[in-house]
């Protein structure tokens, strides 16, 4: 079991675990909103998303940010996952992240949304 992200108690009243599958897809969610720096003796992990948020969402920055978050998921995620197909797009002020990945561990095909921006 690995720890569940973000950090929180079970019902037991214990540090909450969680199975591999989510746990590689809470070390995606980790690496898409770290921005670079953030990170203590790892200045170059993370993917910048954070600081486009007040960049103007246009079609050029989704397309930027598939390029840099291709590069990171192969950087830091490369020895976890293989990525099938990752899509980025620019829908108002929404920024959305769609990837789809196959564990190295046992093959298996995961897709996962993440979002940033859009209504409060």
């Amino acid at each position: 079991m690995h720890l569940d992200y973000p950090f929180h108690f079970d019902h037991r009243h214990r540090t909450a675990t969680t199975d591999w599958p989510d746990h590689v897809r809470n070390m995606v969610e980790q690496l898409i909103f770290t921005s670079p720096g953030e990170r203590v003796n790892r200045p170059t992990f993370g993917s910048g998303i954070q600081q486009l948020i007040f960049a103007p969402n246009s079609p050029e920055l989704a397309a930027t940010l598939q390029y840099t978050l291709q590069g990171a998921l192969q950087q830091w995620l490369g020895d976890v996952l293989e990525v099938q197909d990752l899509v980025v797009t620019s829908e108002d002020a929404t920024l959305r992240v769609e990837l789809s990945y196959l564990l190295i561990s046992d093959g298996r095909q995961q897709t996962h949304t993440f979002e940033l921006g859009g209504p409060p």
